[in-house]
């Protein structure tokens, strides 16, 4: 069974819906493997444990 993980930014339900609906969907059809068999894991972590360019994203205004 193919194994899709995302880290990021906390997301709502729906985000979370789209995102696993979307990542299935599409690596199906890239690896020609069932949806069915897809487990697809989201680990979310807060804007303060996440740093892009030296700076946490919880203080960032982009």
């Amino acid at each position: 069974m193919p194994v899709i993980t995302v880290e990021g930014a906390p997301l709502n339900f729906e985000q979370k819906k789209f995102l696993i609906e979307s990542l299935t969907k599409i690596a199906s059809a890239i690896m020609n493997v069932s949806e069915k068999n897809y487990i697809v894991l989201i680990k979310e972590n807060e804007r303060d444990n996440i740093g892009l360019g030296g700076t946490m994203l919880s203080q960032r205004n982009d």
